[in-house]
């Protein structure tokens, strides 16, 4: 991508990428909600940005989410549940749920500014 396109989208395109990504996990989780021993799992949204070269972004505390359990190449953690159950699912249907609704609307968000900056380079070219 040219480097003022990128300037101006900045890092939305992969931001909608990365939270695509995180809905399917975390829609998975929610369908294995009653699948003995399942794992849930959660997309490291900073580690994704980060390796697509976010640059700024870093791990500012000790117990911030590391790399320590992620799969290779996905950014995906295996969520740590409030309340195991006995048969070893570690989905919590209300946690999969408000995950889902933030994921969502952060989605949208980005979607918008994504909008104004394409707008806003369109405005440039047009010379209006």
């Amino acid at each position: 991508m040219s480097g003022w396109i990128h300037n101006a989208i900045g890092q939305h395109a992969q931001a909608l990428k990365t939270y695509g990504h995180r809905a399917e996990v975390l829609a998975s989780n929610l369908a294995n909600a009653d699948t003995p021993g399942y794992k849930a799992r959660d997309v490291d949204f900073r580690s994704v940005l980060s390796a697509a070269g976010g640059g700024g972004l870093r791990n500012t505390h000790t117990r911030h989410l590391g790399g320590s359990n992620t799969e290779p190449g996905g950014g995906i953690l295996y969520r740590s549940p409030y309340q195991p159950s006995l048969d070893g699912n570690t989905v919590e249907s209300h946690v999969e749920q408000a995950a889902f609704a933030d994921n969502a609307m952060r989605y949208q968000a980005s979607l918008r500014f994504l909008g104004g900056s394409i707008k806003g380079v369109l405005l440039a070219i047009k010379g209006e």
